[in-house]
């Protein structure tokens, strides 16, 4: 076919029925007399001031032939409007307008692909099941198929602290202003109306408790029976997006395929730690497949592909995981192997006479600090850290030293007899890899919301002191636990900030011969190679003029039994060297919870976002607030807005939620 030259447009208006236009930026390889295929990437993040993964990606799409386009969503970067949430009917039905748009372009020959990364990978799996014609095939990176337990606000009926710090990033990214040099004068009008119109993220999201319609809408898992679009599935196992490929494989009935590497929240070719995969020469071969029908284009055949971790310790960063890389033609269900425990409280497989005692377990509120982050963006910031500093708050039961190795590929689960003193109380389960010098890494993790025992749709309260079996589901993994390594199961009331905690402290008594942890087996696979990118590090598009700073820490204020865990990233500014747009931004939040008091937890997100370019300038400082009270969730919100220094909006907005079964 021979590299095609290319052509790049820097904004284009694309027209929607209700008379609004969005912005797009187009890669426009030289046509055939029959078109070129198009691919699509649509979210709110803005395709200016400086967008390095299109310019990792684009380019190489259009020397194959095949055009490429980001569109800003409505409300965002230079788009008409405002946006007016998250997934919404609007948003999905202008992604199929967009389709239809570039179907019906000169240059294209009718078929269309969409991915993304986050929030473009998930519209990408949401637009596709409603099945515009011209919509051929997906490539879904770090997204969901379940909004509401596999996304960024709750988890098996638990609130994620996450919601609270994104609500707050959401504002600021939905605050800045669009770019004067592509919309002209109109700037301003548009940025204000911004700013007086933006959704308030946090009540909205949090006004939803429960799985509802709210969470069911753009759920592609509602209904994977009518799926049929193909879709490249992928994830990496540092970040909270690990179990997308599994559901998907387990409930798609179409074409469609899965991979998972050792990353963060990030695309393949451009993620820590390594080794990376040579995710575009793979995307091209897929569009090729997929959008011009070429059968020889070889894409992955294997169904399911995984990065097996294999002796990963814990740190505070690491430039490669250690493993391997395995693949299995056909996704079945796995095998298990089931622990359950001894009279010893030992973690067993052997079928041995069980303890007849109970337990008793209430963890300090502040358990979890070595949890790490739901999802990880900031690699070497973010990753869960040693797991002995959680378990002086939690049970702990271990295996003896194994004497063969053990692999895991799948998703364990935890059943186990128990009762609470409270009405309302929380979970939280670790399984871990006890290396012999003592350090544990975390394997994999679940949280439940006891109300949520049952269903996330229905949630009931617990009748203290009445004994109930409940399942908790923990997160997909991949790993190999070596011989003379232990198995430790490690369960808490607390998984402090991750998970916030009820208007309870309460107490938990646990039956010991009801324990039962079942682990998947890797069973039947084939060891593989996975292509590393040829040039790992894309050439720069923006030059660094401002070296910023990060940081984690946790401070415990032993004098007022006060823990705050701190997350802050400050300072840093970059040019665009193309358009000379600077833009940069910091940000800070503050969880902090006292011993002994679940409803002294707060949050507090601060966020500054910078554009500017000679004689221009607007920034936009925002905080957000979270506290709560035995019956209600606090929110709040501030916003001030400045254009060359001076202060043109400000605005707050606050909202008392009544806690729903949380």
């Amino acid at each position: 076919m021979g590299e095609h030259t290319f052509t790049v447009i820097e904004n284009e208006w694309i027209p929607l029925a209700d008379g609004g236009r969005l912005a797009a930026r187009i890669w426009l390889p030289t046509s055939t007399d029959t078109g070129v295929p198009a691919v699509l990437e649509f979210h709110p993040y803005r395709k200016r001031p400086e967008y390095r993964r299109d310019e990792a990606m684009f380019p190489s799409f259009a020397k194959a032939g095949i055009a490429g386009l980001h569109v800003d969503i409505r409300g965002s970067g230079e788009s008409d409007g405002v946006m007016d949430g998250e997934y919404t009917p609007f948003e999905l039905a202008s992604a199929v307008e967009i389709i239809a748009w570039i179907a019906a372009q000169p240059w294209c020959n009718g078929k269309v692909g969409m991915m993304g990364l986050s929030w473009s990978g998930f519209n990408a799996l949401q637009v596709a099941a409603i099945k515009p014609p011209a919509l051929k095939a997906v490539i879904s990176v770090a997204s969901s198929v379940d909004r509401y337990n596999d996304d960024i606000h709750y988890k098996n009926g638990v609130h994620l602290s996450d919601q609270i710090s994104w609500a707050a990033t959401m504002l600021s990214i939905m605050s800045q202003a669009p770019d004067p040099a592509i919309v002209g004068e109109r700037w301003r009008a548009m940025w204000l109306e911004r700013l007086e119109k933006e959704p308030f993220f946090i009540r909205d999201w949090l006004s939803n408790q429960r799985r509802n319609q709210f969470w069911r809408h753009a759920s592609i898992c509602e209904n994977f029976e009518e799926f049929s679009v193909p879709a490249l599935v992928i994830a990496g196992w540092y970040d909270g997006y690990r179990n997308t490929p599994f559901k998907a494989v387990d409930g798609i009935r179409g074409e469609v395929k899965a991979m998972v590497g050792p990353w963060v929240h990030e695309w393949p070719h451009l993620a820590h730690p390594t080794p990376r995969a040579d995710f575009v020469s793979e995307a091209i071969a897929w569009w090729n497949h997929w959008l011009r029908g070429d059968q020889k284009a070889t894409f992955p055949q294997p169904q399911f592909r995984a990065f097996i971790l294999d002796g990963a310790r814990p740190g505070p960063e690491f430039d490669r995981a250690l493993g391997y890389w395995i693949a299995k033609d056909r996704w079945e269900p796995p095998e298990v192997r089931v622990f359950t425990l001894d009279t010893s409280c030992k973690l067993t497989t052997a079928a041995r006479e069980k303890p007849s005692e109970r337990v008793h377990l209430r963890s300090p509120l502040d358990t979890g600090t070595a949890g790490g982050h739901w999802y990880i963006t900031n690699a070497g910031l973010e990753y869960p850290g040693d797991q002995r500093i959680d378990d002086g708050g939690s049970l702990i039961y271990e295996s003896e030293a194994l004497n063969e190795e053990l692999v895991l590929l799948g998703t364990p689960s935890l059943q186990l007899l128990l009762a609470s003193n409270a009405p309302l109380a929380n979970i939280a389960v670790r399984l871990l890899d006890v290396f012999p010098d003592g350090t544990e890494a975390r394997i994999a993790f679940g949280l439940l919301n006891l109300a949520h025992r049952n269903c996330n749709d229905a949630p009931a309260l617990m009748t203290p002191g009445d004994d109930e079996v409940v399942t908790v589901s923990l997160d997909s993994c991949g790993c190999r636990i070596a011989p003379g390594h232990k198995i430790r199961l490690a369960l808490s009331t607390a998984y402090w900030p991750m998970m916030l905690p009820p208007p309870y402290d309460a107490t938990l008594s646990i039956s010991l011969s009801s324990l039962r942890v079942t682990v998947p087996l890797l069973g039947e696979h084939t060891r593989i190679d996975v292509l590393e990118p040829q040039n790992p590090e894309p050439a720069a598009i923006s030059e660094t003029i401002v070296v910023g700073e990060s940081g984690r820490r946790v401070e415990r204020d032993l004098n007022n039994g006060l823990t705050h865990y701190r997350k802050f990233s400050k300072g840093g500014r970059r040019r665009n060297l193309a358009h000379g747009l600077v833009d940069g931004g910091d940000s800070e939040d503050i969880w902090s919870i006292k011993a002994g008091d679940p409803l002294s937890a707060t949050a507090v997100c601060r966020r500054t976002a910078v554009l500017k370019r000679e004689g221009w300038e607007t920034q936009t400082d925002s905080v957000s607030y979270l506290s709560c009270t035995k019956d209600e969730w606090i929110i709040s919100e501030e916003i001030e807005a400045f254009h060359n220094g001076e202060k043109v909006f400000s605005r707050q907005r606050s909202e008392r939620i009544p806690r729903d079964f949380m």
